[in-house]
């Protein structure tokens, strides 16, 4: 039976009062686990004030930060449903969500709030809060939100001998709706995804026996809390085994991110590919492409000598103490993932979606296999729905993780379920006999070949990406046609011509095809003058292009 995260998290603070639970890197704010539980009461006291009940939505926008985490907890404590909203949605997107579900309250970081502020508030919206110090930024009519001076006279009211670790009892039925998370703005009918506490809290024990740790490891959280991927690897999972986070409340440039890796030393770093396929192309390629480099590589002795020096270097950019480093989100340049793998690197590569909170798939880095999504974690089940001569088919899941369906949006929850309960990811993908999970492409994404063969346009990208100057790459078709938009890595073709970048392409061009079957053959590259627009999680947008 799966225990709630919040017991996990209760336990944690009786054990870890003092110890630093959340920080705002290169800010003076941090919360000790106990100031976190006491906090979570306080904001309690507001909740009780504006007439929230439990079961009422609470939204949040805002950039990452300790009081993001503290809000966030304070609401599931609560018994309410929290609305974790992207701040990267415009301002009429946002304002559309939270009239669309239902939410009571709003806490918003001020980036948000610049904006935000000039829409007509939703009628059943009572209050907005900032999430930099709790003030009142907006209060319907005959509505009365409590400055903090007055929060925290009644909060002295109701707890006159203060708080100990032993009165803390956080806890919530796990069946009962905790969190909608939506996965777009308003463009369509809104998918908002409800999960229950047991979804999330699965999650939780997952990331615990997956990736063990010991109490007062640190963490950096780089990737955005609306996000599941962050939510669940970045906040639930590691707060509830008792681990000091530190936020990048800014946009984290790679000279932030670097200064605050070897600051805080991290045991585990969950990224997307990209990340680590950037500093592979800027930092170890150079190195790795050199004749005596490539020559000795895969020699007894000196071959190990020159893998160790690297995997150590590696160590060393992440902060010297990384015992994880765990992608998701998409699929990772297999000259990049090899390489990882040659050196021991501490990798593991898992498969979700937000409708599963996120984990479908994963492995400890030890039993990781190459090109894969791990296998279907604990309390999962996956299969591949009619599958093709290789095995290939979509990929259906069912199990604790799954959603419960997207509020009220009653069209798509129905057709994102078999009429046997199975969901439907979207994905294509095969399985191997030990259940490893491996992902072809998106049912969408797949063409179909003049003959009938199926074309997946993911690995012909993956190909594609490993020639010479090429930073990202879509394909897309056109008139029956295979074409390949290709924005070049700027770090090797600043000092090129256009002319010396297209001619450069057509010999990518003639590799390309000497490396993929004759039915998925390119017929042109066509040079992006910049970078492809992208998702929150980094993903390409490719509705944008064709």
């Amino acid at each position: 039976m799966t225990k709630h995260y919040l017991n996990y998290l209760t336990s944690v603070m009786s054990h870890q009062w003092n110890d630093a639970a959340l920080t705002d890197y290169n800010e003076n704010h941090e919360y000790s686990f106990g100031e976190l539980a006491i906090e979570m009461l306080r904001l309690h006291v507001l909740f009780e004030q504006l007439g929230i009940q439990p079961g009422d939505k609470i939204a949040l926008a805002g950039r990452n930060c300790a009081n993001w985490a503290v809000a966030y907890l304070a609401i599931a404590a609560y018994k309410g449903v929290c609305v974790s909203i992207l701040q990267d949605f415009t301002a009429e997107d946002i304002n559309h969500l939270l009239d669309h579900s239902d939410s009571s309250m709003l806490f918003v970081g001020p980036y948000v709030w610049k904006e935000l502020q000039h829409q007509t508030m939703p009628s059943k919206l009572k209050a907005a809060v900032s999430l930099q110090d709790w003030a009142p930024l907006y209060q319907a009519e005959g509505i009365k939100v409590p400055a903090k001076e007055a929060i925290d006279k009644l909060f002295k009211a109701k707890y006159p001998q203060g708080i100990e670790p032993e009165d803390i009892s956080f806890t919530a039925d796990p069946d009962e709706l905790s969190l909608i998370n939506y996965t777009s703005g308003s463009t369509g009918s809104p998918k908002g995804v409800m999960l229950n506490g047991r979804s999330l809290s699965n999650n939780v024990e997952v990331g615990m026996k997956m990736l063990p740790v010991d109490p007062g490891q640190r963490l950096v959280s780089m990737l955005p809390l609306a996000h599941m991927f962050g939510q669940v690897c970045e906040l639930l999972y590691p707060l509830c085994s008792g681990t000091h986070i530190y936020f990048l409340t800014k946009s984290p440039t790679p000279s932030i991110l670097l200064k605050a890796l070897k600051d805080v030393q991290p045991y585990l770093v969950v990224t997307v590919p990209l990340v680590i396929e950037k500093i592979y192309k800027q930092k170890l390629d150079p190195t790795l492409s050199k004749w005596a480099i490539r020559s000795f590589w895969n020699v007894p002795i000196i071959g190990d000598f020159l893998k160790s020096r690297v995997k150590s270097g590696l160590r060393n950019a992440f902060g010297g103490k990384l015992r994880y480093f765990i992608c998701g989100g998409a699929a990772m340049n297999p000259v990049v993932e090899k390489c990882l793998m040659d050196i021991h690197f501490p990798l593991s590569i898992g498969y979700g979606m937000t409708e599963c909170g996120p984990l479908i798939g994963g492995n400890p880095p030890k039993y990781f296999k190459a090109r894969t999504g791990g296998v279907p974690v604990m309390n999962m089940q996956v299969k591949i729905d009619n599958p093709n001569d290789a095995g290939i088919g979509e990929i259906l899941v069912k199990g604790e993780n799954v959603m419960l369906g997207y509020y009220k949006n009653e069209e798509a929850t129905k057709a994102a379920f078999t009429d046997d309960g199975w969901l439907r990811t979207g994905d294509l993908g095969r399985l191997d006999k030990k259940q490893n999970i491996y992902i072809k492409g998106r049912c969408k994404t797949m063409f179909l070949g003049a003959s009938g063969q199926n074309i997946y346009p993911e690995e012909i990208e993956d190909k594609l990406n490993n020639q010479e100057a090429v930073g990202e790459s879509l394909i897309v078709e056109r008139e029956g046609k295979l074409v390949a938009l290709v924005f070049p890595d700027e770090t090797l073709t600043k000092r090129m011509s256009f002319e010396e970048i297209q001619q450069l392409m057509k010999q990518n061009l003639e590799k390309l095809n000497h490396l993929i079957p004759s039915y998925s053959k390119v017929s042109n590259i066509e040079v992006q003058d910049k970078p492809f627009e992208k998702t929150p999680k980094r993903s390409i947008k490719r509705f944008l292009y064709k």
